[in-house]
């Protein structure tokens, strides 16, 4: 080999040895690369695994509450359904007592609301053509102050108007019985879910 042979030799040898070592370097610092990239990716997937575990933890969470919020409303619902349907029925059963336990029930009532004053009482057509013939006897026993039974009706379901000198208590059946909701609401629901 001559002189030039060897200088080329050596030339291609050296470059050779860089490319190896440029090309070990590469080979080094990709995997270094690659591993990295690998760790982040670990890393990134774990995070988002728990966010969506704790996301839908949130949601399930959300959703037991609406659920149990639902629930509690439809069971309110059903409850003030039955309670409204226990005082009507009460209500309704007034109006389908007897002539003469209907009227003693007015005299009680009669008693408990009229002032002692004079005044009138003023009936629904109903009630006043089915009126007891003692009811005026009974009426002067009953009433804190003197009172006439009117000729004059009024449209109501049941129970009397009280009037003095032209104001007149709405004593209706109805009328007492919207009156006294919210406590006839309390004691039911006390009576029927406790």
């Amino acid at each position: 080999m001559t002189g030039l042979e060897k200088i080329v030799q050596q030339i291609r040898d050296e470059a050779q040895q860089a490319a190896d070592a440029v090309i070990a370097q590469a080979k080094e610092e990709a995997g270094q690369l690659a591993a990295k990239a690998t760790e982040d990716a670990r890393t990134q997937s774990g995070a988002i695994l728990a966010k969506s575990k704790t996301d839908v933890q949130n949601h399930l969470a959300a959703a037991r509450s609406a659920a149990e919020l639902a629930q509690r409303r439809a069971v309110l619902a059903a409850k003030q359904e039955i309670i409204g349907e226990a005082i009507e029925s009460a209500r309704q059963s007034i109006y389908k007592l007897p002539d003469s336990d209907y009227f003693a029930l007015i005299l009680k009532m009669i008693s408990k609301f009229s002032l002692p004053q004079e005044g009138e009482l003023l009936f629904s057509p109903a009630d006043l053509g089915r009126l007891p013939a003692s009811f005026e006897t009974s009426l002067a026993k009953s009433a804190n102050g003197k009172l006439t039974v009117s000729r004059e009706t009024r449209d109501i379901d049941g129970g009397f108007v009280l009037s003095y000198g032209g104001i007149e208590e709405n004593c209706s059946i109805e009328a007492l019985f919207y009156a006294a909701r919210e406590r006839l609401q309390d004691r039911v629901q006390e009576l029927l879910f406790s």
